[in-house]
């Protein structure tokens, strides 16, 4: 049984007293056998593995022999920091940043500046995951981030990396945890699970959360059930099975948009439900997630590894829509584009109804794992092959005008929504990627290895349009390679230089251009790393992490078609950034996480001048990321928790001739761990944005629409863990 470190410095310490007692008499000596003893501590923020580098394109090597920047957020740092939606999981890192994640909505991040394709850029047990659906976090052991391309990880993918949710496992735990914020939300989770037998452990997770939202009209629901098993069938082979099911219902949000294409609403408002109409439904999400994995090892050094995995999501879209501004008495003139708020303010509302949206992933894979000597030469291997099928399933929606408001009404007038009802469900898209992988390390002496691989896509990808008429047929086949070099001068400091290839999928053109609806070509994307990771100690990790991705450039070039523009790929865009990262235990009482990221993102040779030699849209040049953990020394069980975002001004046109501020946002909270009947009683208290400042949090597109979202304000979560 692991013993504390404390427990072991007293027990060596009367292990002693009785020398020190007798040293006036002759020393005996007894031989006797060796004792081994395991001490474990428990370093809260702070990871030396994850699933990417265990089982995924990196070989079976820990964090710190990884040529790759990886995030891993904990479990204690989830508790701690109570998130509830993706964009306040993404505060973590400063890498991380929103892309079009409205309230009451499934949400998007960008990584290093590039938005993640929903599609394939979420994973669960390192298998794909539906990206349409707010994902629970109470059935989760860790959430991990790959910042930079995942080519040989999912094959087609966007370049700015992987979010890989990881499971609880079963264990002997019994919790239950209540909750409110300071506007009045109730939520409760239990979490329960054991070993049923020496060979067979249950997980189980509930969850309600009764959400008050500080938007108004905007309350909702979400319910969670989740179970995971394991079953240990012999000493050589393990099956693990994980399934959850998530149904939530809130209304979304509408997000603002430029006056007049160039101007920031002068006065936004935080809690005001832009186009809120008393007949708009809340949006719901019904999502199911399942994944199944059989590991079997052959000998200490070969493994088989067997998984699969299905995400299902379907959305039943409704909203009051505010959006443009064409049918505005202040856009008639045309010199305002009609897909912008109009100048005075002016939006027009529409009557969206989309439902039984259904988004289907589903992926099989298979991994052998082995290493070997050839000489003084020794060898990791990693081999296997993927199947990944994507379907989506929707009906022809309802998208019509209703009425005009403005930002400055609390609530626009009533409009009555439109008569119109959705069509017919028919297959939009079907989407197979067959693949092969492979990657070797090498170990060339004690100091240096060699890391050589990548993978083999085949793409089939075929678009339907609303009545199932095919109008789109992609196939390409794609070898993407990855290599790298490391460089340990010693055993807590490791360099390494990388250089990897990844595929990712055209844009679609937005409608208000010529070539409105049309689906572009697929990008190659290239990326250059170099790093550095120093092991401070057990429990503390510094890294630091130079690179440059580079990607053809997708925007809507002016031209002189009848519409004025033309969706196209042009030039590069290239990002070039440093990343500063600290994650662990500083001292006995001091725990942080702690991040920084530079980054100069510029569009080039795109033959638009007015859009060259500045920063792209969305892609703050600074951001940092500091949450810390202090336990009181003269009161052990209060824990003083605090932190600290900033992002610099953030461009919200292609030209870069319009801004947000910059903006510095603080949090604070109270941990305090105790006992009660002798059970475990943890009450947390967090206060985000404690000065209840605004900002804006988020200069994204959707649809190559471009929106603005403020940040949430002052907000306080309590909430009462107890194990029963």
């Amino acid at each position: 049984m692991p013993l504390p470190r404390t427990s072991l410095l007293l027990a060596l310490l009367a292990a002693m007293a009785p020398v020190h007692a007798a040293d006036t008499t002759t020393p005996q000596t007894t031989p006797l056998a060796p004792v081994h003893v395991h001490a474990e501590s428990v370093d809260g923020y702070h990871a030396d593995t994850s699933q990417l580098d265990t089982f995924g394109s990196f070989g079976n090597a820990p964090l710190q022999d990884t040529p790759a920047a990886i995030t891993v957020i904990t479990r204690d740092q989830i508790d701690d920091r109570q998130p509830r939606t993706l964009s306040e999981l993404a505060r973590a890192d400063a890498a991380l940043g929103d892309n079009y994640a409205p309230v009451g909505y499934y949400q998007d991040i960008a990584i290093r500046g590039f938005p993640l394709d929903l599609a394939t850029g979420y994973r669960l047990n390192e298998l794909s995951l539906v990206g349409e659906q707010p994902i629970a976090l109470e059935d989760k052991q860790r959430v991990e981030i790959l910042k930079g391309l995942g080519g040989l990880e999912a094959g087609v993918v966007a370049p700015g990396g992987l979010v890989n949710y990881v499971s609880k496992r079963p264990a002997d735990v019994h919790t239950a945890t209540v909750g409110t914020d300071s506007h009045g939300s109730r939520y409760l989770a239990v979490d329960v699970g054991g070993w049923l037998s020496p060979s067979f452990g249950v997980r189980v997770n509930a969850a309600h959360d009764g959400i008050h939202s500080y938007v108004d009209h905007a309350d909702g629901q979400r319910n969670v059930l989740s179970v995971a098993a394991d079953w240990k069938i012999s000493p050589n082979a393990t099956l693990r099975l994980d399934s959850n099911y998530q149904a939530s219902s809130q209304r979304s949000a509408s997000g603002y948009q430029l006056l007049g294409g160039n101007t920031i609403p002068a006065h936004p408002s935080r809690t005001r439900m832009l186009g809120f109409e008393p007949w708009q439904q809340p949006v719901g999400v019904d999502a199911s997630n399942s994944t199944l994995r059989f590991d079997y090892r052959f000998s200490d050094a070969w493994s088989a590894q067997l998984s699969a995995g299905h995400s299902r999501a379907v959305i039943d879209d409704n909203v009051a829509f505010a959006y443009g501004c064409f049918y505005s008495a202040d856009c008639a003139s045309g010199t305002t584009p009609g897909w912008f708020f109009a100048p005075n303010g002016d939006y027009d509302v529409y009557d969206y109804r989309s439902p039984d949206d259904t988004r289907i992933n589903d992926e099989a894979r298979a991994v052998l794992k082995g290493s070997f000597d050839t000489g003084a030469i020794s060898h990791e291997i990693s081999v296997g092959t993927s199947a990944f099928r994507r379907t989506i399933d929707r009906r022809p929606y309802v998208y019509d005008y209703v009425g005009t408001g403005n930002i400055d009404q609390v609530d626009p007038p009533y409009f009555a929504p439109s008569p119109n009802q959705p069509g017919t469900s028919v297959r939009r898209l079907t989407s197979w990627q067959h693949s092969v992988f492979a990657l070797d390390r090498v170990h060339l002496g004690p100091q240096w290895q060699l890391l050589a691989g990548g993978r083999f896509v085949r793409l089939h990808e075929r678009a339907y349009n609303d009545v199932g008429v095919p109008e789109r047929d992609t196939r390409l086949s794609k070898f993407l390679p990855q290599a790298a070099v490391l460089w340990q001068p010693t055993g807590k400091v490791t360099t390494y230089l990388s250089y990897s290839e990844s595929l990712s999928l055209g844009n679609e053109a937005p409608y208000w251009t010529s070539n409105g609806g049309t689906t572009l070509a697929p990008l190659l994307s290239r990326q250059t790393e170099a790093g550095v990771k120093y092991a401070w100690s057990d429990a503390l990790s510094l890294s630091a992490a130079l690179y440059r991705i580079r990607q053809p450039y997708q925007f809507a070039q002016p031209d002189s078609s009848a519409e004025g523009f033309t969706f196209v790929q042009r030039g590069n865009e290239v990002h070039s950034g440093l990343e500063l990262n600290a994650a662990g235990r500083v001292s006995d009482n001091l725990r942080l996480t702690a991040s920084v990221n530079l980054i100069q993102a510029r569009a080039q040779d795109t033959g638009t001048p007015d859009y060259e030699d500045h920063q792209v849209v969305n892609v703050p040049r600074l951001r940092t990321a500091v949450y810390a953990d202090y336990r009181l020394p003269f009161a052990a069980d209060i824990s003083l928790l605090g932190g600290w975002r900033y992002a610099s001004s953030n461009v919200a046109t292609p030209d870069g001739t319009t801004r947000v501020p910059g903006y510095h946002v603080f949090d604070a909270g109270l941990r305090y761990a105790t006992r009660w009947n002798d059970h475990a009683l943890t009450v947390r208290l967090n206060v985000d944005n404690l000065f209840n400042h605004f900002y804006w949090r988020d200069t994204g597109s959707s649809g190559g629409d471009s929106y603005l979202f403020p940040g949430a304000p002052r907000l306080a979560r309590l909430s009462v863990t107890y194990a029963f």
